[in-house]
């Protein structure tokens, strides 16, 4: 019998070996072998595995030769494998991802849980839901609006490196590659990234390579809006620094972007993170301005959004314009419904849409994007949306049931790659006023596929999924990563 994890090794989410992105022996052409298996993982920003505990890297590595062309070709094959095509030949094969995606996700509903799908009477190209095709970014060279870049050793063996890793950290032969030659990334935030290697190699402060190894200097993030205003986020660990000698390095840090070399950058804010973790949210380690504006401003859908340095905005201004509006012509709000924003980060989907429903109410983990999302209603004039901080599983069971008697709802869900947590697809599956659900995912399979089914599945009690269940009508393609495989997968249900 067939398993969900059996149906994910067929759609390629668990890699074999040598098909892995970052094995810099493939010749350019492996990403075509990648994207034939349905697009795995993510390259916009890489992440390498880490050290299995209690392995230690004593080795470090030596050095690998100066910075050539052949390590950002090695680069760009990892992090934009598609750079090398034209951007319509990158929208035939993603649109052939999409579509082999959605085959497989149609054919395990239908196969192996009973799952009813849509009626038609004629399919198109075998699909029961109607694909829709590919929409096409407005930008395709430069387009993120934030990028973060590690510091690790370069092929010259320089600790003091600003850029993107090749390598993982089992096999210890990270490198530390330098941006400028990525297609997505606009040359702002290479700048700013290489004026922040230039302090680095000034700073008689160490790096922070790994934490039981000592360093301080650590990851950047640059945020920038289509004003060309700029925020740059400095990541420090402070190990056993004293509060002074903690200010010390601030003020440098600060000096240099204002009045030395880094002056060039132009920054509207700095900000500086003392972080003794991989990640730390602004709750766990408040980001402090250094200088300069404490956010950066975006025009969208006539809109006037205000972004905090940890909230979440679509990488892709241009594109999630084309994303959102499509988001708005599948959900059919109207002015008797409630629209529902599931991970509504700093509001925008519900904010746009507001005009057009009677209720927005939008949830969303981080505190400072419900800030953002507030501040934004206040400023644009919107008066009828509520916005709620904390955790969807905690918040929507509750709302729901305070709404359950009221008017229809229309759920919007905007997860992360880790999905849904059940005890929310429970809640939307239960809720028998939300009779329309647009699903956004940029990784429909795994947990994304996980959610689907249990969307979708016959009632089940002992999974306490009673509602009726929905059933997938549309699927939308929209490309907000042009140069990589991804792209944005939005889904209709209704029931």
């Amino acid at each position: 019998m067939h398993n969900l994890r059996c149906f994910l090794s067929r759609v390629g989410l668990f890699s074999k070996p040598g098909l892995l992105p970052w094995c810099s022996r493939k010749p350019p052409g492996w990403s075509q072998l990648f994207l034939d298996s349905a697009c795995k993982g993510t390259f916009t920003h890489v992440t390498a595995k880490k050290c299995p505990r209690r392995q230690k890297s004593h080795k470090k590595p030596s050095c690998l030769g100066p910075l050539d062309g052949s390590w950002q070709e090695k680069l760009a094959d990892v992090v934009t494998p598609l750079w090398r095509l034209s951007y319509e030949e990158q929208l035939k094969v993603k649109f052939k991802a999409q579509k082999k995606i959605l085959r497989r996700l149609e054919s395990y509903l239908q196969t192996f849980h009973g799952v009813k799908v849509t009626a038609a009477a004629a399919k198109l190209e075998g699909f029961h839901c109607l694909l829709h095709p590919i929409i096409p970014s407005p930008v395709i060279d430069g387009y993120r609006n934030k990028s973060t870049f590690s510091v690790n050793r370069g092929p010259d063996g320089n600790p003091k490196t600003v850029g993107y890793y090749l390598g993982t950290w089992r096999d210890r032969n990270i490198v530390c590659i330098r941006s400028n030659h990525l297609k997505n990334i606009p040359e702002k935030h290479s700048q700013v990234a290489q004026y922040y290697e230039i302090f680095l190699r000034q700073s008689a402060m160490e790096p922070c390579l790994l934490f039981h190894e000592g360093g301080h200097w650590r990851e950047l993030i640059v945020r920038t809006n289509s004003q060309g205003h700029t925020m740059a986020i400095v990541t420090f660990h402070p190990q056993e620094l004293r509060q002074e000698e903690l200010c010390v390095q601030k003020e440098s840090i600060k000096e240099f972007f204002i009045k030395g070399p880094g002056a060039v950058c132009d920054l509207t804010s700095l900000y500086f993170q003392e972080s003794t973790r991989t990640r730390c949210s602004h709750q766990q380690s408040p980001y402090q301005l250094l200088f300069g504006e404490p956010h950066i401003f975006e025009e969208l859908l006539g809109l006037k959004i205000r972004i905090s340095p940890d909230a979440f905005f679509q990488i892709n201004t241009a594109g999630a314009e084309m994303l959102y509006r499509t988001v708005g012509k599948l959900s059919g709000v109207n002015s008797n419904t409630i629209l529902l924003d599931i991970c509504c980060g700093t509001g925008v989907i519900g904010l746009s849409l507001a005009q057009y429903t009677s209720q927005v109410l939008g949830i969303e983990l981080v505190e400072q994007a419900i800030e953002d999302a507030r501040w934004t209603a206040a400023f644009n004039g919107i008066t009828n949306c509520e916005f709620y901080a904390g955790r969807a599983e905690k918040i929507l069971p509750q709302l729901l049931k305070s709404k359950e008697n009221e008017q229809l709802i229309v759920a919007v869900v905007n997860p992360a790659r880790a999905g849904l947590h059940y005890q929310v697809v429970q809640a939307i599956r239960n809720c028998r006023a939300i009779r329309t659900l647009v699903f956004i995912s940029c990784k429909p399979l795994g947990e994304t596929t996980r959610n689907i089914i249990e969307l979708c599945c016959p009632p089940n009690s002992t999974k306490k999924l009673l509602g009726e269940p929905f059933v997938l009508r549309q699927a939308v393609p929209v490309d907000l990563f042009p140069h990589t495989p991804h792209c944005e997968l939005v889904f209709l249900f209704t029931r």
